[in-house]
């Protein structure tokens, strides 16, 4: 199979814990070793998060003032480097020494029309309190958006519409790589009026791009790794319930938060729908499982209604 598995936030750094390269390295080591055994038979892509370490750099930019702080494009070109170098190697070290990786940069071309930059609404960068969120925005000029009890930087997060290292990523593929591309939602670039590509400063959402990927290469499957083992219904709640399996359409219906399972939920919808394959949101343990298709909530156009666990 071909498969393209999407790492959430907590695959880099878990919520609250401090931007160090130890503790990335840490939660890399853990998705990998998850990762290492759906490797044996399938071709895989591996897409991830960079929400805190474009917001750790954006911060650290921000201390030199002798220059202009770096754009968010370079910023997140920047951490596709840096957090594909770390995968590549804990990856590495666990399949055999022939086994080819690459990390490829991935610009992606968004829409300067997208109505998203009239509404900033993608966090990135650690959390803060209120009081503190509230000083960096006026000392910065950011927007700021609540995140569970706390305050995130938020920036604007228009949709994906054409990767264009499409074709070296199939040619990679196609050779026996794992590949490691399209990280943080890959870096956004539109045309300018005469015609040019550049960086645009925002950053799209990893999801989204991830699904857009995995229908652009013809996967089998696209595995939406997370932090809980499924998609809920009522969660946090004592009526809470896991979704085993649904039809994109009964999915959509229940309206998941944009902030949280929202665009999890949606572009595994999306996928399913334009392609007629699977789509599965699942916990980083299970994928394994969710492979061998025993985990997760699956989502897939030939199934009707919804089941739940």
């Amino acid at each position: 199979m071909r498969i393209v598995v999407a790492l959430g936030g907590n695959a880099l750094l878990r919520r609250g814990e401090p931007l160090t390269a130890e503790n990335q390295r840490m939660n890399i080591r853990v998705a990998t070793q998850q990762i290492a055994k759906i490797v044996p038979g399938n071709e895989l892509v591996v897409a991830h998060g960079n929400g805190p370490q474009v917001g750790l750099l954006s911060l650290q930019a921000s201390a030199y003032t002798a220059v202009a702080p770096y754009p968010l494009d370079v910023l997140g070109a920047e951490t596709e480097g840096m957090i594909g170098y770390i995968i590549e190697q804990e990856l590495g070290n666990l399949l055999p020494i022939e086994v080819p990786f690459a990390t490829l940069l991935t610009q992606v071309e968004v829409d300067g029309n997208d109505p998203a930059f009239q509404h900033p609404s993608k966090p990135i960068g650690p959390v803060y309190s209120k009081e503190e969120a509230e000083r960096l925005a006026k000392e910065k000029g950011w927007s700021i958006a609540p995140d569970g009890d706390k305050f995130r930087r938020v920036v604007a997060s228009p949709k994906p519409k054409r990767i264009f290292e499409i074709r070296p990523i199939k040619w990679l593929l196609e050779k026996g790589s794992i590949v490691i591309c399209a990280g943080g939602g890959g870096i956004p670039t539109m045309y300018d009026k005469d015609g040019q590509l550049q960086g645009v400063e925002a950053v799209i959402d990893k999801d989204l791009c991830s699904a857009l990927l995995a229908e652009q290469l013809e996967s089998d499957l696209l595995v939406i790794a997370t932090d809980v083992n499924a998609a809920f219904i009522d969660w946090g709640k004592p009526t809470q319930k896991a979704i085993a399996q649904a039809h994109p359409d009964e999915m959509e219906k229940l309206g998941f938060a944009a902030g949280s399972m929202g665009p999890k939920v949606q572009a595994a919808c999306t996928f399913a729908r334009n392609t007629g394959k699977v789509a599965v949101i699942g916990s980083l343990e299970d994928i394994e499982n969710i492979v061998n298709g025993n985990a997760g909530t699956r989502i897939s156009s030939a199934t009707p209604g919804i089941l739940y666990k």
